[in-house]
Parts: structure tokens; C-alpha cells; sequence
């Protein structure tokens, strides 16, 4: 998408300055500054300048919820500075991450293994494309869905029989949005580790990882159960596939990258005690760097780095105005739109404190979901309800239990909400609505891992944490 609006390119500009001193703050260098604060709200405003209405919505909403801030909450500065550092640092982790993003993208390896796993047997290929697109939102993020997407369909399109067209679209395509969201429930890289971590005081990535894998197997477990027990009947006999060209080996590069980051950003983390977050937006940009430089080595490239970077910071970063703005709105309005609901709760008769301690582990699993079908995106949804909850130890659990069931809901929301971009995406890929995706298609897939996943986070949280 070509873009010559200054407005963006100013957007763009400070953006990269609050990048930088967000990650300073996250290495404990330095706390932002309220300049710094200013320019993320000037940067959202210009960027939400050429967005859709549904997305100026988010926009509307914000100033709204600020005026009402400042007129009935007491401490309502600092609310709202408070909203303007989780945007900051929305945006900030959105462009450390869309450097991977854009050198992922121009990757020979990475195209290789998308279109192996595109072409496997039917036997083998709903399983392939799920650890496919876990393995690639790592790296791409919702990339990974038009990525394998768009091979998926490719590949369904050359099938003349137009049943199993039909049918072999629908199931590739569920299979990449369920490998996806499975990652979020572990994934370094995912905003609903670096949002739920910053949330939920105590909580740390190292602590959650292993129980978040556990989560991941269980959604794309519960997928893959479904798909081969649901299997559809063709009214004729499927016609022999003849051999895929290739082996696995063309995922070596993919698997050795995302172990080499892993060891890079887990060995930081346990040697620095920096969160994370912080390590992954100070090293992704100079990987990315170095990745991209390797592509360019030799003239391997069919346009210049230099060319690469203009288009980066003035077509690709433009291009994501949409996505900034939800992402960063829906942070902000969760934090200024708790303080506002927090007297609200009790009025209405709910008392969260004295809820089971159970009960409010377990009711992540189905509140994120449920709120995704009301339009609210999960960041929103998990910034709203997080300060509304009793603390870990009030509750009797670790703080890792709470972000394990948060995950969890944020995941299963990804398959269900007809709202998010994952179900807009395979919708669009496969010629239906996003409702249609959530409901028709992931609604029995929804109800299943919710059933398996409210024990496995109890189990976690009373048993194990």
C-alpha cells in the first residue's frame, strides 16, 4: 500500500521515538517521560486519521471514557497516564514485532515450508498445517494466517472435484487459525503474553511457559481429535494423490531460527532479569536486522535494502494503521475504563471478592470468549477485568494460574469472537462471515477445549501451581 500522507509519516516517526524509550523503560533505564506520553496520543490520533469507522469507533470511545475520567475520577491523572503507558507500550511492542514480520515475509525459506505443509496428504495435512501455523505466528503474527492462508486456498483451488474443494478448504484453513491461537497461550512474541504478564502483578513469562505449552497441546489436540473423528463423507471416492515433492528438512531454517531466538530471549532473561517483553523489543529489531541484511547478501534480492527500509517505514508501517489503532485503543480504554466500572461492580450487586476462588480461576476460560462476541477485543477485555480481580494470593493461587487461564480464554476468544482478526481472516479466505467461522465452524471446537481447559487450569492452579 503506497502511502504519501505526512500525517502518517509523522505517525510514523514518533512512533519509532516511543519505541525506543519504551524499551529503555522496560530495561529499567528509564521511566517515560509525559512528553513521551503526548507523542503516543498525538502519534495514535494522526495514524487514526485515514482508518475505518469500526476503528475511529475505538477513537470515539477513548476520548469519551477520558472526559468521564477526569470529571468523576478523583486520581484521574494518573489513570490517564496510566492508559497512555499501556498504549506506548502497545505500540512500541507492535513495531519491534513488525520488523520480524516484514523480513519473515521475503523469505525463500520460509515460503518453502509454508508450501510444503500446503500440499501435504490428506492424512497428514490438517496435523501439518496446525503445528504450521503455530510455528509461524512466532514469527509473523497474523502474517502466518495470510501466509498459509493463501497457500491453503491456492492449493484447494486446484482440486476439480468441487466437494472436496469444499471440504479440504474449510478444514486447512482451521487448522492454521487453530495452530495459531495456540500459540498465544506461550508465545513471547504474542500481546497476550507480554499484555497478561504486565497485568497480573508477580506474573513471569519463565513461570508460564510450561503450563502455557500444555494449553497450546490442548487446543491443538482438541482440534485435531475433532477434524479426524468428524471427518466428512464424500458421496464418491476420493481420487489417489500421487507423492509430495520435498521433505521436512525445509523446515529446518524456520525450527532453527525460532530455537536460536528462544535461547537468545529465555538465556537474557534468566542473566539480566529483565522481563521478557523488554528482551524481545530490544533484540527482534537488530535479528530482523541481520536476518534481512543475509537476504540482501549477494544481490539475492530483487529490490535493495535500502529499498526495503523505505518501504518499511513509509508503506508497511502506514499499512498498519488499523491494527495500531484497535490495539492501542482498546489498551488504553481497558485501563481508564476499570477505574469508571470499579464502583459499578458492587452496585450492581457483584461482589468479586467473594466469588470461589474456583470460580474466578476457571470463569477466564468463558468470559474472554463470551465478551468477543460483544465486539470487545480481548486486549479490552483482559485490561478491563484484570484490576477488577482479587490478587493471586487473595485467591490462594500463584500469579502464573491466572495468567495460564487468562491465555486460555484469550486463545479460545481468537477461534470464536467474530471480531478478531484471525476469524476475519478465514473467513475471508474461505467465502463466509467471520460469524460464520466462530460459530458454524469453531463452535463445537470452542465448547470442547473450553470443557478440557477449564480443568486443565483448575488442575494448574490448586494442584500443580
Amino acid at each position: 500500500m503506497n502511502s504519501s500522507h505526512w500525517n502518517e509519516r509523522v505517525a510514523v516517526l514518533l512512533l519509532v521515538v516511543v519505541t525506543l524509550f519504551v524499551t529503555l523503560d522496560q530495561w529499567g533505564l528509564l521511566r517515560l517521560p509525559p512528553l513521551v506520553l503526548a507523542i503516543t496520543a498525538l502519534a495514535i490520533l494522526l495514524m487514526a486519521v485515514r482508518v475505518r469507522f469500526s476503528r475511529k469507533a475505538f477513537v470515539i470511545a477513548a476520548l469519551v471514557l477520558t472526559g468521564l475520567l477526569i470529571a468523576y475520577v478523583p486520581d484521574g491523572k494518573d489513570v490517564l497516564q496510566a492508559g497512555l503507558r499501556t498504549a506506548a507500550f502497545i505500540a512500541a511492542f507492535f513495531m519491534a514485532l513488525s520488523t520480524l514480520r516484514n523480513v519473515s515475509e521475503t523469505s525463500p525459506a520460509i515460503a518453502a515450508g509454508g508450501t510444503y505443509l500446503a500440499v501435504q496428504p490428506p492424512g497428514r495435512r490438517y496435523a501439518a498445517l496446525t503445528l504450521g501455523g503455530h510455528l509461524f505466528a512466532l514469527l509473523l503474527n497474523y502474517g502466518a494466517i495470510s501466509l498459509l492462508g493463501g497457500l491453503a486456498t491456492a492449493s484447494a483451488r486446484a482440486e476439480p472435484n468441487a466437494e472436496i474443494r469444499h471440504h479440504r478448504t474449510r478444514r486447512m484453513l482451521l487448522a492454521i487459525q487453530r495452530g495459531f491461537v495456540s500459540s498465544l497461550s506461550w508465545s513471547p512474541l504474542a500481546f497476550s503474553m507480554a499484555i497478561t504478564n504486565a497485568l497480573i502483578p508477580g506474573a513471569r513469562w519463565a513461570d508460564v511457559v510450561g503450563p502455557g505449552l500444555v494449553t497450546a497441546a490442548i487446543i491443538a489436540g482438541t482440534g485435531w481429535a475433532l477434524d479426524t473423528a468428524f471427518k466428512p463423507r464424500l458421496s464418491a471416492p476420493a481420487p489417489p494423490r500421487g507423492p509430495v515433492e520435498g521433505s521436512w528438512t525445509v523446515l529446518v531454517p524456520l525450527l532453527a531460527l525460532l530455537v536460536g531466538m528462544g535461547l537468545i530471549v529465555g538465556g537474557l532473561h534468566e542473566l539480566s532479569g529483565v522481563s521478557v517483553v523488554g528482551i524481545v523489543m530490544l533484540t527482534v529489531p537488530f535479528l530482523s536486522l541481520g536476518w534481512a541484511a543475509l537476504q540482501h547478501a549477494g544481490g539475492a534480492m530483487r529490490f535493495s535494502f535500502r529499498d526495503r527500509m523505505r518501504n518499511y517505514l513509509w508503506q508497511d508501517l502506514p499499512g498498519y494503521r488499523g491494527e495500531l489503532t484497535l490495539l492501542t485503543m482498546a489498551g488504553y480504554i481497558g485501563t481508564v475504563g476499570a477505574p469508571l466500572l470499579l464502583p459499578v461492580v458492587p452496585a450492581m450487586g457483584l461482589d468479586v471478592t467473594g466469588l470461589p476462588a474456583w470460580l474466578v480461576v476457571v470463569s477466564f476460560v468463558w468470559l474472554i470468549p463470551i465478551l468477543g462476541q460483544f465486539g470487545m477485543n480481548p486486549i479490552l477485555a483482559v485490561t478491563l477485568i484484570a484490576p477488577l480481580i482479587p490478587a493471586a494470593s487473595q485467591l490462594g493461587v500463584t500469579p502464573a494460574a491466572l495468567v495460564v487461564s487468562i491465555t486460555a480464554g484469550w486463545a479460545l476468544s481468537g477461534a470464536f469472537s467474530p471480531f478478531t482478526a484471525t476469524t476475519l481472516l478465514i473467513g475471508s479466505f474461505g467465502g463466509v462471515s467471520a460469524l460464520h467461522v466462530g460459530w458454524r465452524w469453531n463452535g463445537i471446537f470452542v465448547l470442547c477445549s473450553g470443557m478440557v481447559l477449564s480443568l486443565w487450569v483448575l488442575i494448574f492452579a490448586f494442584l500443580l501451581g
